[in-house]
């Protein structure tokens, strides 16, 4: 039986909290009766306990966080941008109607002000909504901060929650609630990312849209060494000169690294529930850059 949840407002108004879940999820190292060794995962490419791996990852957004554009824009050279772009080309908030959308791991709110930007401009559409998720408070009050700035700023457009996208409190995020499930690099930093697609699926109504924006698998061999060159050389180094922090910015690359392929992401989207058009580019997913980065799309039946 699910904990009672509160919505609690946190330092600024607007973003609620919601009590943090953290159970151990998604193995990689089988629990075995008797004197059992802590199920692990990868955090980079160190191996940790799971149970560990939550506040590892919170240490390392909460370090990022003021900086976080700057830390995309150093990374990518700006392209990030024009794959969230690229996101909601895809998407076309507003073509069909309002919706009601849940952006997951976007704290910051890039991904939600671009959907609304989208269906205001191109749809005439004022009445799509977004509610940011996101694990770190640190990321939501930055991404609180950018929507003062904007004309949905104290709307019923936006709102931002703190909670697990592993364990959404059903209390707060009903199933078959919203229309569309974004989560743009985010769910690669999860413990369990089976255990975040079921949870997607579940609040999605049928029919609703699932679409993932994450760095994946490069092809390519020759474009494949030049971006390890750049990423484990170039990275680590930016982080130090513009952050002070290097040893976030390794971890960022590691994790890329660690991510599943496009064909073995897309079996676990539909091992969730979805349905996925066929595994090459261009069905369940499409590749950018030559599959540098990746945006996956599926469909709750």
């Amino acid at each position: 039986m699910q904990p009672a949840t509160r919505c609690l407002r946190v330092a600024l108004p607007r973003v609620h909290r919601a009590p943090r879940l953290v159970r151990s999820l998604g193995t990689q190292a089988p629990e075995t009766s008797g004197n059992s060794s802590p199920r692990t995962t990868s955090f980079g490419f160190k191996i940790v306990p799971e149970d560990e791996k939550e506040s590892l990852v919170k240490n390392v957004f909460d370090s990022v966080a003021s900086s976080y554009d700057l830390m995309n824009d150093a990374s990518s050279l700006g392209v990030h941008r024009l794959w969230k772009d690229s996101l909601i080309s895809t998407l076309r908030p507003g073509r069909k109607g309002p919706l009601r959308c849940i952006d997951v791991a976007g704290g910051t709110g890039d991904i939600a002000l671009r959907i609304l930007d989208h269906a205001r401009e191109k749809y005439a559409d004022r009445e799509t909504t977004v509610e940011v998720v996101d694990i770190n408070g640190q990321m939501l009050k930055e991404g609180f901060r950018r929507f003062k700035k904007t004309m949905y700023h104290n709307t019923p457009q936006i709102s931002f929650h703190e909670a697990n996208a592993q364990e959404l409190p059903p209390s707060q995020f009903a199933d078959n609630t919203y229309d569309l499930y974004t989560i743009a690099f985010g769910i690669r930093n999860c413990t369990s990312i089976p255990d975040v697609l079921k949870e997607a699926h579940r609040v999605l109504k049928p029919g609703g849209t699932f679409a993932c924006l994450e760095f994946s698998r490069v092809n390519n061999p020759l474009l494949s060494l030049a971006y390890d060159q750049y990423s484990f050389t170039m990275i680590p180094l930016l982080g130090t000169i513009l952050a002070g922090d290097r040893a976030s910015y390794q971890y960022l690359v590691e994790s890329i690294r660690k991510f599943p392929p496009q064909p073995e992401f897309a079996s676990m989207i539909r091992d969730a529930g979805f349905t996925t058009g066929k595994d090459v580019d261009g069905g369940a997913w499409t590749d950018l850059w030559g599959g540098i980065a990746c945006i996956h799309k599926a469909v709750k039946i």
